[in-house]
């Protein structure tokens, strides 16, 4: 008879202040049950709507964080995957740092795709994080404030 222990499939969900690692999300995710591990990286981009950036900063609201392990719940409810991780970057950011580090894991690929699709989908409409761009002209722009 063999017997298996089930990891809770929300595993890794966090938003912090300092750089974000690709690898924990990884390590957070590693287990033998796994197939398909589906990894979204967003990163801070020189540009946005034809207008040079120069960097930006991300603010959470104090519920973000209870919101994300929502999200990150429902994603786990709603698609046949055995992992889901996220986490968010906080504070000032240059170009090319990470923003955002997401990842599901399931049985096969295609499950991992569609949950990791709805999940960086549903982080951006529904957690409260908001962006602060800057840009080369000296305007500056918020993005998803209320």
């Amino acid at each position: 008879m063999t017997s298996r222990v089930t990891r809770p499939a929300v595993r890794l969900v966090a938003i912090s202040d300092q750089p974000l690692s690709v690898g924990e999300v990884l390590d957070s995710l590693d287990d033998a049950a796994s197939g398909g591990l589906v990894l979204f990286v967003g990163r801070v981009r020189d540009h946005d709507h034809g207008q040079g950036v120069t960097g930006l900063s991300y603010s959470a609201h104090p519920s973000a964080l209870e919101r994300l392990q929502d999200v990150c719940a429902r994603i786990a409810d709603e698609y046949d995957v055995t992992g889901v991780a996220a986490v968010h970057r906080v504070g000032d950011l240059d170009i090319g740092d990470l923003a955002v580090v997401v990842a599901t894991t399931a049985g096969h690929r295609g499950s991992s795709f569609e949950a990791s699709r709805a999940l960086i989908d549903t982080l951006k409409a529904e957690v409260p994080i908001w962006k602060h761009q800057r840009f080369t002209d000296g305007s500056e722009e918020w993005v998803g404030s209320p």
